[in-house]
């Protein structure tokens, strides 16, 4: 809910909650992948964001870069990838991350330089975690 996440705008909170809720480590089945130079803890069903795939919404797409794998007590850790394990995900949209804005100034040389910057993202949900 919006209220555990204090010093938060209402939109910020829901948006936090929706892409990282809180699993519990003792139960579900969980995996660190790497996508887009990147790390991401994912649980079956854990929408997140990553940088941008190049398929389109409603297709499956397997993650084979899979760096740990854990249930409740037992971790199988790879050195550097877990040999057999994947994670199925759905895509769910391609999309645009907030605008960034970059400025650049110099100072007493009336160099002032504004632009913007959107990062493409993809939105996944996890269906399936495999294991060797």
């Amino acid at each position: 809910s919006p209220a555990s996440f204090p010093g938060r705008c209402r939109a910020s909170a829901l948006r936090h909650a929706r892409i990282c809720p809180f699993l519990p480590l003792e139960t579900a089945m969980y995996a660190v992948i790497r996508t887009g130079g990147k790390q991401y803890r994912v649980a079956t069903n854990q929408v997140i964001e990553v940088e941008k795939l190049d398929v389109e919404a409603g297709a499956t797409v397997e993650l084979a870069e899979v760096l740990m794998v854990g249930e409740g007590d037992s971790t199988t850790i790879g050195s550097p990838l877990v040999e057999g394990a994947s994670v199925t995900a759905t895509v769910l949209e391609q999309g645009k991350g907030p605008k960034l804005i970059v400025f650049k100034k110099r100072r007493r040389k009336n160099f002032r330089r504004k632009t913007g910057h959107r990062q493409k993202l993809t939105v996944l949900r996890v269906t399936d975690i495999k294991t060797a």
